[in-house]
């Protein structure tokens, strides 16, 4: 094993000395009352309070237990271990310590980019920092894979600082999650996570004030082995679910997303002043403007553009956050604890406090702000000639919105405050960086977003897609040019960078794509011959076909992962050798790393707010961190609209849609709502009564007796059966087959819903470069 590396300030793991003859276990015993049965939490502070290995010896010793006790006693301590708040070392001993000892029990959390699980400690101590990332081993042969909130008694081998690699040495099938997030009602938990099916006892004087429809945290309590739904205790009452703000606060206590600030971080953010201009540069006279959507509320970007001689000359400048935001503060390390904001369809999780993120960092109309900038000149072509970093102090001249700004191009209108050439500037510098986009062949997934509206009351009034306009593309192109620049610019410095990595499809999603695709007659080179163009003129080839939206979504479940990195292999996405994010460091961790590098590489202003030494040191762990918070707040945004599109879908049980199958398996079919995205399951029970064949590339469902074939892709008529909001989880049933499908066009379903197209079944012949 290696040797473990010194903790950093700020960041590290506490160390204990070790005890002598006349330890802190001894004087704990010392004090001991003989004879006194402990409870499970007297046990768990003992262990805790030794800090070293102790033995069933040395506990029973403590507490004075005779050998009849000892048998409950082990019964209880295998409680302990398995519940993860002791970890067995050695022969017989346990230990509580915040450096994981051999072997430890750990939860699933996730996949990496290989499909390979990832766990967490179950019993960490938060005041210790993130807890350290295990990655898991491949089952043996013949075992099922691990899939998220098991729970094994693992062999760890440390690898770094926060990070180990595990190996299943037992699997703990009983034990039960260390929380329970649910909904509270007539004494039973129901959880909020479709994969937990059972529900959960709170016994009377365990419910802690909440209410029936509250949604609670809970714990599990120690039961013994009989039948019926085990007991846990309520710790925390989050909110009262059919409320607004119901949904978020599910998708952010599931994801352990922290919601608050430390009081230390919030003052640091109170102290705050705006930044002078000595040391830097004046950009006030020249008219920059931030382009954002209309619900936004912090604006970290602002851009500009002029002719140049033979090209354009643009500006990017972005909100100066390393001037407020300094190495090992409270600030900073809450800001690398969350790693970025989360977004949610009623309120934001911010990486910064609001005095910052909606405060000084916020690029705020006709007030002095610093930055930091980058001006790039363009020749016509697009090809960039030359680029030069700074700091500065600006005054944006507007906060336009996309839909603004795209109404004054096709108008040929000129928004308030904004100089009468700007808008035009704008997209002649966008035209050129187009170009050369289109040069470089980057890959251009067609996935439309869903946009959830919300009334007053904080109800779903509507799920619509999202538009995308030019204006949108605009912004990328010229976001993605300054990013571009900051990878270039650290290079030449020879300074640390957080790279932004994509790399190629891996052979094995690369074979399963490709066998798809020639299910359709579309063919891909060789991996070593491919480029992102080859997967550009597959998406041209199907637009407008009824597979459209198939390809795009199996093209994008090829691709690798964008990760951060301070290696760098290119970014295989964007057809760029070198690529780093720079431009929203309000919400981004990784961007602020990015920004210190430039002011210590340039000395800008001294160098005050520069990268150190210690937060070069942790580079690697950084980046596998803020990763994984970056997956961890994709997964709940995505959560949270797929619930509340169950909720708004609720309202719309029995009704008929049209939809096209998005996924085939031996138990049902996945079908996705072409009207708003919902997606959900047909349960294989529900189809037509018949001997149901998957085929051999497991993309069609055939029916032997009926004929009925159903394939990925093709169109259905399908009626809501249930939606479930708590969960997002709904079920539908395909009216191909059903006889009761057979009423005339236009008629009432059942259930009241009303009746759409109808298709006959067919025969076997038949969140943007700002996230990039």
């Amino acid at each position: 094993m290696p040797r473990r590396a010194p903790p950093l300030k700020g960041f590290g793991v506490r160390s204990r000395a070790p005890l002598g003859k006349k330890s802190a276990l001894h004087r704990i015993a010392a004090t001991a009352e003989p004879g006194v049965m402990p409870t499970l939490e007297k046990l768990r502070e003992f262990i805790q309070a030794a800090g070293q290995r102790v033995g069933k010896t040395e506990i029973a010793a403590h507490f004075g237990l005779n050998s009849d006790q000892r048998i409950e006693l082990r019964g209880m301590l295998r409680e302990l271990t398995e519940s993860g708040h002791a970890t067995p070392i050695g022969r017989k001993g346990l230990i509580a310590h915040d450096r994981l000892p051999d072997m430890a029990v750990v939860e699933m959390t996730g996949t990496d980019p290989d499909g390979d699980p990832i766990a967490r400690p179950v019993q960490w101590d938060k005041a210790n920092g993130p807890a350290p990332i295990i990655y898991m081993h491949r089952e043996a042969a013949g075992q099922p894979a691990l899939a998220p909130g098991q729970r094994v008694l693992a062999r760890l081998k440390f690898i770094g600082i926060g990070r180990y690699e595990g190996r299943t040495f037992k699997r703990l099938h009983s034990t039960a999650p260390t929380r329970i997030l649910g909904v509270f009602e007539d004494g039973r938990i129901t959880p909020t996570d479709r994969r937990q099916k059972a529900d959960w006892r709170v016994p009377a004087n365990e419910v802690n004030g909440a209410r029936p429809g509250d949604i609670v945290l809970a714990e599990p309590l120690p039961s013994g082995h009989g039948l019926g739904a085990r007991p846990a205790r309520i710790i925390e009452r989050i909110g009262k679910m059919g409320e607004a703000r119901a949904v978020s606060l599910i998708c952010i206590h599931a994801h352990g997303i922290p919601d608050s600030f430390p009081e230390e971080a919030e003052e640091e953010a109170e102290a705050a002043k705006g930044v002078t201009k000595r040391g830097r540069e004046d950009l006030r006279a020249i008219p920059l403007v931030t382009i954002d959507g209309e619900d936004a509320r912090d604006f970290d970007d602002a851009v500009w553009a002029e002719p140049s001689e033979g090209g354009w000359r643009c500006l990017v400048a972005i909100a100066d956050v390393a001037h407020y935001v300094k190495p090992d503060s409270a600030l900073d390390r809450e800001a690398w604890a969350r790693g970025n904001s989360v977004y949610f369809p009623d309120r934001v999780v911010p990486m910064l406090p609001e005095a910052l993120s909606n405060g000084w960092c916020s690029l705020r109309p006709k007030e002095d702000r610093g930055c930091l900038f980058v001006e790039m000149n363009f020749d016509k072509s697009g090809t960039k000639t030359s680029h030069r970093f700074g700091r500065g102090i600006m005054k944006s001249a507007a906060r336009l919105t996309y839909e603004q700004v795209q109404a004054a191009r096709d108008a040929g209108t000129v928004p308030d405050g904004v100089p009468a050439d700007l808008i035009a500037h704008l997209y002649g510098a966008f035209d050129a960086l187009l170009a050369d986009r289109a040069r470089r062949g980057t890959l251009d997934l067609d996935l439309p977003e869903r946009r959830v509206l919300l009334d007053a009351k904080g109800q779903v009034e509507a799920v619509v897609p999202r538009t995308r306009l030019d204006s949108h593309k605009l912004i990328e192109e010229f976001m993605v040019a300054a990013n571009v620049c900051a990878a270039e610019e650290l290079e030449r410095l020879q300074q640390p960078c957080m790279y932004r990595v994509h790399d190629r499809p891996s052979d094995e999603k690369l074979e399963g794509l490709r066998q798809f695709l020639q299910s359709l007659d579309l063919n891909l080179p060789a991996r070593d011959r491919l480029h992102p163009r080859d997967f550009g003129g597959i998406l041209e080839r199907v637009k407008d076909r009824p597979e459209e939206r198939l390809v795009n979504e199996a093209v994008l479940r090829g691709q690798a992962q964008a990760a951060y990195d301070p290696d760098n292999i290119g970014h295989f996405g964007l057809a760029l050798s070198r690529y780093a994010h720079f431009t929203s460091p309000i919400r981004r961790y990784a961007d602020l790393l990015v920004h210190r590098a430039l002011i210590r590489g340039l000395n800008l202003s001294k160098g005050e707010g520069g990268l150190t030494d210690a937060e070069t040191a942790r580079f690697p762990d950084t980046a596998e961190h803020i990763t994984s918070t970056e997956r961890r707040a994709a997964a709940a945004e995505r959560e949270a609209v797929d619930r509340y599109l169950a909720a708004f879908m609720a309202t719309r049980v029995g009704e008929l849609f049209e939809a096209r199958i998005s996924g085939v398996t031996r138990f049902g079919l996945f079908v996705t709502v072409e009207e708003n995205g919902a997606s959900g399951i047909v349960p294989l029970a529900s189809l037509p009564d018949d001997r149901w064949t998957l085929d051999e590339t497991g993309r069609g469902l055939s029916g032997r007796n009926t004929g009925l074939t159903f394939s990925l892709g093709q169109a259905v008529e399908v009626r809501l059966a249930e939606a479930t909001p708590r969960t997002g989880a709904m079920v539908f049933a395909i009216m191909q087959g059903d006889p009761s499908a057979a009423s005339p066009r236009g008629a009432r379903s059942r259930a009241g819903g009303k009746r759409l197209s109808k298709s006959p079944a067919r025969r076997p012949s038949e969140r943007s470069s700002r996230r990039q």
